[in-house]
């Protein structure tokens, strides 16, 4: 799992020139200040703005191109691809356009993707979690209902919905977890459930029921249950956006 909300509770950034570049780059890709079909300057210009080799810049303009940012042409330059091209399963992707401040449009979008995957995942885990998944992911409920600031609560989440996607047996979920954290991330930055213990109680509680519908081995139960969480979720952030509006 990538972690993005330990990155976005102040977790440790990568330091070496490499990650440099790719951040400082994709970042300004993501913000707009290089608009999609336009050229970026030459290596020249960027190996005096960043102050790396020409193996460094290429290396990162290599890791940019595989998020689907660049797009390189012999004899042309590297031009910067549509959004559409971009890959927003990727962490990377995903924090730039956090930190470059996300609309409601964006976050609506992050949740349908969930509802679209996570009520399933639940469905498929309740054929397939065995004891030791009931038990990890009741340890996660627990450690909710018992975190003491909003860091502990949201890693909690996070580990919760992961052990989901690992119980549901199928190898395909678990690269979606990057848009959980997101969504996760994007969540807490406005409004944690730790800052109220009456919602605290009541997420932790919801999630609990998800472990007892896969517990019972009931899928329909399992899947109207995470459905709920995650509709939860979103409802609360609405109200956060609509009162900030």
């Amino acid at each position: 799992m990538t972690r993005l909300l330990e990155k976005g509770f102040g977790g440790r950034r990568a330091g070496n020139n490499h990650a440099q570049v790719v951040q400082a780059l994709g970042r300004a890709i993501v913000e707009g200040r290089f608009l999609p079909g336009t050229l970026l300057p030459g290596d020249d210009e960027l190996e005096l703005t960043y102050g790396v080799s020409r193996t460094v810049l290429r290396e990162a303009m290599k890791t940019l191109a595989a998020k689907g940012l660049l797009v390189a042409r012999a004899r042309i330059g590297t031009k910067v691809t549509p959004r559409r091209n971009w890959n927003l399963f990727d962490a990377d992707v995903l924090t730039w356009h956090m930190d470059s401040g996300i609309g409601s449009g964006f976050l609506n979008q992050l949740f349908e993707m969930r509802l679209s995957i996570e009520p399933h995942a639940a469905r498929l885990a309740s054929l397939h979690a065995g004891p030791e998944d009931l038990a990890r992911l009741q340890g996660h409920v627990e450690a909710m209902r018992e975190a003491p600031d909003d860091r502990a609560f949201a890693l909690a989440d996070l580990d919760f919905h992961t052990a989901i996607l690992e119980a549901s047996g199928n190898v395909f979920m678990y690269s979606v977890g990057a848009v959980i954290e997101a969504a996760l991330l994007s969540s807490f930055r406005l409004s944690s459930p730790a800052a109220d213990p009456g919602v605290q109680a009541e997420v932790a509680d919801a999630h609990g029921r998800i472990v007892a519908a896969l517990a019972a081995r009931d899928a329909d139960a399992a899947a109207a249950a995470m459905g709920a969480v995650i509709d939860f979720g979103r409802d609360r952030l609405s109200q956060v956006i609509e009162a900030q509006e």
